[in-house]
């Protein structure tokens, strides 16, 4: 009986050995866009590839954090989306490999080479710009003049009206410090992260949260993409946009390849197929409206 049971458990294992067996081919998926567009992404991929998806969706500093992490033991192939800089930062540590997708010269020039190093060590597949968003409900109600740019929410009246992210998690809040040191010069810069913490009654997780508890009436101000913002007001929220006086920064988001990744082939067609028409046009769909 025993050597019954050890002839058929050799021959289910042969069964699998057999040429004309294969194992479904498979994809990890580290996405920190918009939660809606990531899972939105990870379906049409596979119905369009036959390529299963495993995603997850994490802020960019987070992601950047896991790839580190599992940088001797690689779990992800492809991350897409967050913020370009933490992109560049993952090239230069090599925990992302060059890959140039024959799809590339259909690109914009800020698109096709983001790093300018011609290793194309990642690639942009949207823009979005940074700015101030608040609720003219909330406003209005306590009688606050709305902000136009960065000095006017530095204000005593906003105090304890402001979310914005967190910089060690947020590629949105680390656009905004860089964006300050750029304006105003990097000490400067830092005493207006100062007198704005003053202000802030929660620095959040993710980029786009400040704006959706300003949309919940939880906070009057965000300091957030202006994407987000949009679809906030496209739900029918009460949110005005602010692109500030003093001028702003802007984010190019973008996909890489993870070094040693799993998956090889599977994360050279998600790449492909991720600068595609068909798979940019899915950002509407998903109600998120950076620049493709």
């Amino acid at each position: 009986m025993r050597r019954a049971w050890w002839i058929l458990a050799l021959a289910v294992a042969l069964a699998g050995c057999r040429p004309g067996a294969r194992r479904p081919r498979r994809l990890t998926l580290y996405c920190s866009a918009q939660h809606e567009w990531c899972e939105l992404v990870a379906r049409r991929f596979e119905e369009s590839s036959g390529i299963r998806v495993s995603m997850i969706r994490k802020s960019t500093g987070e992601v950047y954090a896991q790839l580190w992490a599992e940088r001797r033991n690689p779990k992800g192939d492809v991350w897409w989306g967050g913020t370009g800089d933490t992109h560049f930062q993952a090239a230069h540590a090599n925990l992302t490999r060059p890959y140039r997708s024959p799809r590339v010269p259909e690109l914009f020039a800020w698109a096709q080479d983001p790093m300018g190093d011609g290793q194309h060590r990642t690639t942009g597949i949207y823009m979005g710009a940074l700015g101030i968003a608040y609720n003219r409900e909330w406003l209005a109600k306590k009688g606050i003049e709305p902000p136009t740019g960065w000095q006017d929410i530095l204000r005593p009246d906003f105090k304890g009206e402001i979310q914005m992210a967190n910089p060690n998690s947020s590629g949105t809040a680390y656009t905004a410090l860089a964006t300050f040191v750029q304006l105003y010069g990097e000490a400067e810069a830092f005493k207006l992260l100062l007198k704005l913490d003053a202000n802030i009654n929660q620095y959040t997780q993710s980029g786009a949260a400040p704006v959706r508890n300003a949309a919940r009436g939880e906070a009057g101000v965000a300091v957030v993409f202006l994407h987000d913002a949009a679809t906030q007001v496209a739900a029918g929220f009460p949110i005005e946009l602010v692109a500030p006086v003093e001028g702003t920064g802007y984010e190019v988001g973008c996909v890489s390849m993870v070094r040693g990744a799993r998956h090889p082939d599977e994360a050279r067609a998600f790449i492909d197929w991720a600068l595609s028409p068909e798979a940019q046009s899915l950002a509407a769909e998903a109600h998120a409206y950076q620049v493709p």
